[in-house]
């Protein structure tokens, strides 16, 4: 809904421009000998400009800023998974096998099921949270063990605290994307952009046509940029599972 009356508000005061703009034509015609005033239609043409690049660099550091996220967040994660799975050395012999075969299902599941999910945005499910809630029950101690085993055990339910934070931002970060809003900024001062270009042009045709040719590309090119900044986890430009991967080899 707030889409529409974004529209709706944006189409009203558009419409309520140009009835003033006809009621001034009518009503103070322009006579003959006026000459017509192109300085105003330059600044009405730089303006869009520098509104559009506005726009145009609030969306860019909207969808970099969560992507950036997104990638700190798999790092944070497969790097306490990585220390837990380190940590089960310290565990008695019988508890470290199972600490071990829990951070491996746990990486395995979020490369090979998760991360095809995220990149289409697709809801994870409940089975991540039920293998790091099976780690988290591997990692505790069983029995009372030496002081260095109680130090490791704390440390091994910190650090899978750290896996369920990181895992909490990344769950966030896929379903993450850009405002409506400013899509619908992003497209309609493209298209008033390149409209203006055309309208009041440079009076040579090449220039005009080159220029033209150039503006229309690089907006098109950053349009595609944002789009693809706008899955971080989509297989382009997206963060990748290298940090799992790396630690826990398939």
């Amino acid at each position: 809904m707030a889409l529409l009356e974004t529209f709706v508000v944006v189409i009203g005061v558009a419409v309520v421009a140009a009835f003033a703009v006809v009621v001034k034509t009518r009503l103070f015609p322009m006579r003959e000998g006026d000459e017509p005033r192109e300085d105003v239609a330059e600044y009405i043409a730089m303006m869009v400009s520098v509104l559009y690049a506005l726009v145009l660099g609030l969306c860019l550091v909207s969808v970099w800023d969560n992507r950036a996220s997104a990638d700190d967040q798999v790092q944070i994660e497969a790097s306490a998974l990585h220390q837990t799975y380190l940590l089960a050395d310290t565990f008695p012999a019988e508890q470290r096998e199972p600490v071990r075969q829990a951070a491996r299902a746990y990486a395995a599941h979020v490369v090979d099921v998760e991360w095809p999910l995220m990149a289409e945005r697709a809801p994870l499910g409940p089975e991540g949270w039920a293998l790091l809630a099976r780690l988290r029950d591997a990692g505790q101690l069983h029995g009372t063990g030496t002081t260095a085993q109680q130090i490791a055990a704390q440390e091994t339910l910190a650090q899978i605290g750290y896996v369920d934070d990181a895992r909490r931002g990344r769950e966030a970060a896929a379903q993450e994307r850009l405002s409506p809003v400013l899509w619908a900024g992003l497209i309609i001062g493209g298209l008033l952009t390149l409209a203006f270009m055309f309208l009041f042009g440079i009076s040579r045709n090449t220039t005009h046509v080159v220029m033209v040719m150039g503006l229309a590309g690089f907006i098109a090119f950053t349009v595609l940029l944002i789009h693809q900044l706008d899955a971080p986890f989509g297989e382009m430009l997206g963060a990748s599972p290298d940090p799992f991967t790396r630690y826990f080899p398939a």
